[in-house]
């Protein structure tokens, strides 16, 4: 038996348990790793040097995986030291949004920890709570007992992994040398032992039913808000339903992927706003309001159901380990998936309302409250997106959602991209399908993020990105894999646009020097480098001429470069604004 034979086994045990991709940083240390996955035939194995956007790249397959309703991990292997940590952003975002990744880091023995030898950090345990579980390989595999615990170990860890809630894991691996084989040497995969942990599927039993339909019958203004999900056309179809039919108003984001269809809530930002009357938004709020899904995008939803609180607040979550009371008003955690609860309610109800037959007027008026605010907002973002000149970023996006093929997925990169986004917000007969690394919302991996989703599909990948996030992500473009599917919007006003939006900050005379980055460059020579097609604008004619083609299917990525004024982009906004407050303030 070869010394390493059970790092051989190890690939052989991710591929029996469902694994397919894996994503590797070179390195000498955690060339035993490298070499078992990288010979296995039926592992898909690329190379990623930088290990933060390795991490991000990753996120993106797997969170892909689960869009297509196929979740299963994406392995990362990197090599021991500092590059260990390279990978923190990504394992945070990923526990945050319950993507599910097998990280695998070469260690050495811990004996040698602290003893002045290169690349050695205390690994074990590194990433804290921000993983489901970490697993600390043992570094001699002498006693069969050892072999027993790695085989145990990484089975346990695959499915806590893909169980829910889903989740990243850390199995770290001392190695001792030798970490190559010798000339002529092959690897044998052995047999290896699978241990499936089932999936838990909660069901409500009767009783709890009984109970639930009571209170909704006592509750006379139902809200259904919907947080982060992917996209789910069964989901949005049952929850049409309820709104149509149990005339309930439902809320959603661009990242709900509960897009316009004249039922849906979309342009909750433009309505809720601070510049509206108390007296208004009173009129709006629930007495039972039901939640699913992951975080919310906008302050203006997020403070008016904290300032509103209803009586009773059901939140929808698949497992019950912890409690989610993002507004602060939480009455009963329903541990089941939102299809089977929302599916299953919509059906009793419909039973009682056959039974009983008739319509409740008060219920049917609160949903055109909501209806009618949300046309009116809709028509307000219209008339301040209309005029043609000055070229403006918010415009910008307006007219490129409005051009994104049908069953195509948009990643929209945290700060003012998935803002300008939302606010416009997508038609439903689109069928576009939306992510946005809004688990802890940073900028740091969204490009790598959306790289990665274009290697795990064939569809076109567009995201919308900003220059900061883009230049701080710009290694998601060092690698031989661009998929040709990939479409880069990078809307570039040579600063951190977002922190003259906001009141506070915008108000400071350090904006530009300590919020702000300033910076001068521009996309062309990343796109060149990288051996992808580019091309620019600066005004809504060339902004129309080159989007001619763009998303054609070609044998290269490309990336658009929208060039705007910062500060005309902040400025466009004060008529908005004050329409905002003319229009919902007094009402």
């Amino acid at each position: 038996m070869p010394v390493l034979q059970p790092i051989v086994n190890l690939a052989e045990l991710l591929y029996q348990k469902g694994v397919t991709d894996v994503i590797v940083s070179p390195g000498s240390r955690s060339a035993p790793l490298t070499l078992a996955v990288a010979r296995h035939p039926k592992l898909r194995v690329r190379v990623i040097a930088d290990e933060r956007s390795a991490g991000f790249i990753a996120l993106g397959l797997a969170q892909q995986c689960i869009n297509n309703r196929q979740p299963r991990p994406v392995a990362i292997i990197c090599t021991s030291g500092s590059a260990v940590y390279n990978l923190a952003p990504a394992i945070a975002e990923a526990y945050f949004q319950e993507i599910p990744l097998v990280l695998l880091t070469a260690d050495r023995p811990r004996e040698w920890v602290h003893q002045q030898d290169g690349q050695t950090i205390f690994q074990a345990g590194i990433f804290g709570q921000h993983v489901k579980r970490s697993y600390d390989l043992p570094a001699d595999y002498g006693h069969p007992d050892a072999r027993w615990y790695i085989e145990r170990s990484v089975n346990e860890a695959l499915n806590l992994s893909g169980l829910t809630p889903l989740g990243p894991v850390h199995v770290n691996v001392p190695l001792r040398e030798p970490f190559y084989p010798k000339e002529g040497e092959t690897f044998h995969y052995e047999p290896v032992r699978i241990i499936d942990a089932l999936p838990v599927q909660p069901e409500l039993p009767a009783s709890v039913w009984h109970q639930l339909l009571r209170e909704w019958e006592g509750a006379e203004r139902k809200l259904i808000a919907v947080g982060q999900m992917s996209y789910h056309p069964e989901l949005t179809a049952i929850l049409q339903k309820i709104s149509d039919e149990l005339a309930v108003p439902v809320v959603g984001e661009i990242i709900s992927n509960l897009h316009q269809n004249g039922v849906f809530i979309t342009q909750s930002d433009t309505f809720l706003s601070s510049a509206a009357g108390e007296d208004w938004l009173q009129k709006l709020r629930p007495e039972l309001l039901i939640t699913c899904g992951h975080s919310f995008l906008t302050r203006n939803l997020k403070t008016f159901l904290r300032k509103n609180s209803a009586p009773q607040h059901w939140h929808i979550q698949p497992s019950a380990d912890r409690i989610v009371d993002s507004f602060q008003s939480l009455t009963k955690l329903i541990p089941t998936g939102p299809l089977y609860f929302f599916e299953k309610l919509f059906a009793d109800l419909d039973y009682q309302r056959f039974l009983q037959g008739d319509e409740d007027e008060e219920e049917q008026e609160f949903l055109q409250r909501w209806q009618n605010a949300d046309r009116r907002a809709g028509k307000l973002v219209q008339d301040a997106l209309r005029p043609a000149e000055p070229f403006v970023e918010w415009a910008a996006v307006q007219t490129i959602l409005e051009q994104l093929p049908q069953h195509s997925i948009l990643h929209l990169a945290n700060s003012m991209p998935v803002r300008y986004a939302n606010l416009c917000g997508i038609r439903a007969d689109q069928q576009i399908a939306v992510s946005a690394n809004r688990g802890t919302s940073g900028i740091d991996g969204c490009l790598s993020t959306a790289v990665g989703a274009a290697l795990a599909t064939d569809q076109i990948v567009t995201i919308f990105v900003g220059d900061v996030a883009f230049f701080y992500d710009r290694n998601a473009l060092w690698n031989p894999y661009l998929p040709a599917n990939l479409r880069i919007v990078l809307f570039n006003n040579h600063g951190g646009h977002i922190f003259r939006m906001i009141d506070g900050s915008a108000q400071q005379p350090e904006l530009e020097t300590y919020f702000e980055t300033e910076q001068p460059l521009s996309g062309r020579a990343s796109a060149e480098e990288a051996g992808i097609d580019y091309r620019s604008c600066r005004t809504t004619d060339e902004l129309l001429a080159a989007l001619t083609g763009f998303f054609d299917k070609g044998s290269t990525a490309r990336l658009l470069e929208v060039f705007t004024d910062k500060r005309v982009n902040a400025d466009m906004f004060q008529p908005y604004k004050a329409q905002v407050k003319q229009q919902f303030g007094g009402r």
